[in-house]
C-alpha cells in the first residue's frame, strides 16, 4: 500500500478551505470602506492570521511528496508541473494577505485615493493574486478529479471519501493518460536536448 498523509496533514488541507472561502466572501469591495476602523482592524488581524496559517502549512506540507500515496509511476515533467502549481497556489495565498496588510497599512497612513501611484502597486498585485489563486486552484481540483479518474492513489492518500481502488480500465481514460505521457516524454526530451547543447 502506498504511503498516506497524516491525519494533521488532511486537516490542515481541509479545514483551509473554509478559510479561503471566507476571506474571499468577506473581501472589502471598495477601498473606502476602510474609513471604518473596526473593519480595518479586522480586516489587518484576518490577513496576519491568515498569512500565519499560510506559512505554517506550507512549512509542514513541504515535507510530504508531491504525489503522496501515488501507486503509478508518475513521469518527472508532470512532478515538476505539480510542483510549480502548488509553490505558485502558495506564493499567491501568501501575497494575498501580505499585500492587504500593505494596503491597509498605506490607507491608515492616509493614503486612501486609489489612484495614487504608492496604493496602486499592492492593489493591482492583490487583485493579481486573487485572481491567479482562483485559477490555480480550480487547476489544482480538476488535476485531483483527472488523478482519481485515473486511479493513481493521490486521492485516496488525501480525500477521505470515494476512494481509488487502482488503476482505471477505462479504455478512453488509458488513451487520454497515454497522450499525457507523449507529451510529457517529448518535453522532458526538448529539455533534454536544450541541456546538451
Amino acid at each position: 500500500m502506498s504511503v498516506q498523509h497524516t491525519l494533521l496533514a488532511k486537516f490542515i488541507h481541509w479545514t483551509f478551505i473554509p478559510l479561503y472561502v471566507y476571506g474571499i466572501i468577506k473581501q472589502v469591495n471598495d477601498i473606502s470602506e476602510l474609513e471604518d476602523s473596526e473593519l480595518l482592524i479586522l480586516e489587518v488581524i484576518f490577513a496576519t492570521v491568515f498569512l500565519l496559517i499560510v506559512i505554517l502549512r506550507f512549512t509542514y506540507m513541504r515535507r510530504f511528496k508531491t504525489f503522496q500515496g501515488a501507486e503509478e509511476h508518475i513521469h518527472i515533467v508532470h512532478y515538476y508541473f505539480a510542483r510549480i502549481v502548488h509553490r505558485a497556489m502558495y506564493a499567491c495565498l501568501i501575497l494575498l494577505p501580505l499585500t492587504g496588510l500593505i494596503i491597509a497599512g498605506l490607507y491608515n497612513q492616509g493614503y486612501t485615493d486609489e489612484e495614487q501611484t504608492i496604493l496602486d502597486l499592492p492593489l493591482v498585485l492583490h487583485a493579481a493574486a486573487a485572481d491567479l489563486s482562483y485559477a490555480l486552484i480550480a487547476l489544482h481540483i480538476s488535476a485531483a478529479i483527472y488523478s482519481r479518474i485515473k486511479g493513481e492513489g493521490v486521492w485516496s492518500s488525501m480525500v477521505p471519501i470515494i476512494k481509488e481502488s487502482g488503476s482505471t480500465d477505462n479504455e478512453i481514460v488509458k488513451k487520454i493518460a497515454g497522450f499525457e505521457n507523449t507529451i510529457y516524454e517529448k518535453i522532458s526530451n526538448l529539455i533534454s536536448s536544450n541541456d546538451s547543447d
